[in-house]
């Protein structure tokens, strides 16, 4: 492999990328994390590297865009070995739900036959490259077939043996009803009251059973949902769930709720979507999986919890205050 310099940048953050590699990850330069890692994928994988062609940061997280003979790759390892244990299950979980047919980005087992290696003070995994480009929430074809997938996926983690997922106990999953009005206790009553006043009403109607808990994906939005195709309906395709790292189990109509908010949001301008979008996922997710009635009852007291939770504090260019008071209305229409 070549010394050729290997492009870095920060994913969500400001900064200087160049300088977080150097603190989060100890390398002195692109050129030596770029040979480090091709030299740990062929120790670990087999596979020689041609090229590195990209590096990115999150946080303590970094991935590099790999040419193999295999075709193109991702690495990807953390340096929080908190993390550790927790990624293990992940890469688990991503190679369970990829033998049943879900669209993820399974690791490539090792040469030690494992998903997941620990090396040199890291975790590291590698991915194939997915087709597909970023869920475009403008396109309500994509919009309608990531709300599908979403419900293939909850189905499949459902049914996922919970001892296999963690050896520890799960910790208890607060009802929705305590969950809001904990959030309710935590934040300024000044703020948006009229949205406030409504969810609050909203959970008091709501069933207080009938919810039941069970792994989620954790972070649904267009920044992980890959897409191809053309056309209505199920002329969409979705290439690609990616990054399973904030799996956790939770009600899954608490997930549906928030992804259907934050459904556009990608890694920097987070913008809220229309009450149009969001029916549409909802629409894409009951042609697969119908809410309960439970879940029904719900749906508005979670997404108006959703929205308000995006809303940020001080300025708000991008309009989530306005979007949160838009859905203080019937299911699905703005108010």
């Amino acid at each position: 492999m070549s010394d050729v310099a290997v492009p870095v940048e920060l994913l969500w953050e400001d900064g200087d990328p160049h300088a977080a590699l150097r603190a989060r990850f100890g390398f002195a330069d692109a050129v030596a994390a770029a040979a480090w890692v091709a030299a740990v994928v062929e120790a670990e994988w087999g596979l020689e590297v041609g090229s590195v062609d990209r590096v990115v940061i999150s946080d303590s997280n970094a991935l590099a865009w790999l040419a193999t003979p295999a075709g193109p790759m991702i690495a990807k390892w953390s340096a929080a070995p908190d993390r550790f244990a927790h990624l293990d299950a992940v890469a688990r979980l991503t190679r369970w739900l990829d033998g049943r047919g879900l669209p993820v980005s399974a690791p490539v087992c090792s040469l030690g036959g494992v998903p997941q290696v620990r090396v040199a003070g890291v975790s590291m995994n590698l991915q194939r490259v997915m087709t597909g480009d970023l869920l475009d929430v403008g396109r309500p074809e994509q919009v309608w077939a990531a709300g599908a997938v979403l419900a293939r996926l909850h189905g499949a983690l459902a049914a996922y043996p919970r001892a296999t997922w963690s050896d520890s106990p799960v910790p208890e999953v607060a009802h929705p009803a305590a969950r809001i009005a904990a959030w309710l206790g935590g934040t300024d009553d000044g703020v948006l009251t009229p949205a406030r006043e409504a969810l609050r009403g909203l959970a008091a109607r709501a069933p207080d059973d009938g919810l039941p808990v069970q792994l989620v994906h954790g972070d649904v939005r267009s920044a992980n949902i890959l897409c191809e195709g053309e056309g209505e309906g199920e002329g969409a395709t979705v290439t690609a769930l990616l990054d399973l790292e904030e799996a956790r189990v939770d009600h899954a109509v608490v997930e549906l709720a928030r992804s259907a908010v934050l459904l556009g949001t990608r890694f920097r301008g987070w913008a809220p979507v229309s009450s149009g979008v969001r029916a549409g996922f909802l629409a894409g997710y009951e042609s697969v999986r119908p809410l309960s009635p439970v879940e029904a009852a719900w749906w508005d007291a979670l997404v108006l919890w959703q929205a308000l939770a995006a809303v940020p504090a001080g300025d708000d260019p991008a309009g989530w205050g306005a979007s949160a008071l838009d859905h203080v209305g019937p299911r699905g229409t703005p108010g």
